[in-house]
């Protein structure tokens, strides 16, 4: 029974260098905000156990470096992924083109079953700063032309949506999982199977 099952769901974060993938984790999984985080070197990740459906959860997410030097990690680390969050910064507009590039990344490296299907979600981090130079319209039709990934606007500072972005990508994960767990009953033969006769054969004598 896939409702009575422990489900553990691995969740990648990936974006450019400094747009915030570590204060969003950090924001979601502990409740708490710095100015004074260093750099991921690799990969990170922090696991937590929340209710989703009346289910209790294992979400594992895993913060990766955004610097190109560290992309050659992704065959080990984003295989198995159950889900990708993607983040960019409206303060920096290079930093939205790129998702397309870190999809792509991605998608080879991960390998899904379909890629058509695959749950993303997109965040667009820091709406608290003042310089923003994307838009949420923008954002949006962005979104819209890479098959409709959902779209949150958050301030990992501030708390802004974080949980909000998080629970949704967990949701279609374990969307993604009961589908699966669905028998293919297409497949199965709804012929009735052939009695077996109940008398006995006799043994030959020679």
């Amino acid at each position: 029974m896939a409702s009575r099952r422990k489900i553990l769901l691995k969740i990648i974060l990936l974006g450019d260098p400094n747009v915030g993938k570590t204060s969003l984790m950090n924001r979601y999984l502990s409740q708490k905000f710095s100015n004074q985080y260093k750099a991921t070197i690799g990969v990170d990740f922090l696991t937590k156990e929340v209710m989703i459906d009346d289910r209790v959860i294992t979400l594992q997410v895993w913060d990766t470096a955004g610097q190109e030097r560290y992309q050659s990690l992704g065959t080990a680390f984003y295989r198995g992924a159950d889900c990708c969050l993607m983040v960019f910064d409206v303060t920096d507009a290079n930093s939205l083109k790129n998702l397309e590039t870190w999809r792509d990344i991605f998608l080879v490296q991960a390998n899904p079953p379909d890629a058509d299907s695959f749950p993303f979600v997109i965040v667009g981090n820091k709406i608290d700063l003042e310089n923003r130079v994307i838009s949420t319209r923008n954002a949006e039709k962005w979104c819209q032309e890479h098959n409709n990934i959902p779209y949150f606007e958050t301030s990992a500072k501030e708390g802004v949506n974080v949980q909000l972005a998080f629970e949704t990508i967990a949701q279609k994960a374990i969307a993604q999982i009961n589908e699966s767990d669905v028998p293919d009953f297409a497949s199965l033969s709804l012929e009735p199977e052939p009695k077996r006769s109940s008398r006995k054969r006799k043994r030959c004598s020679c």
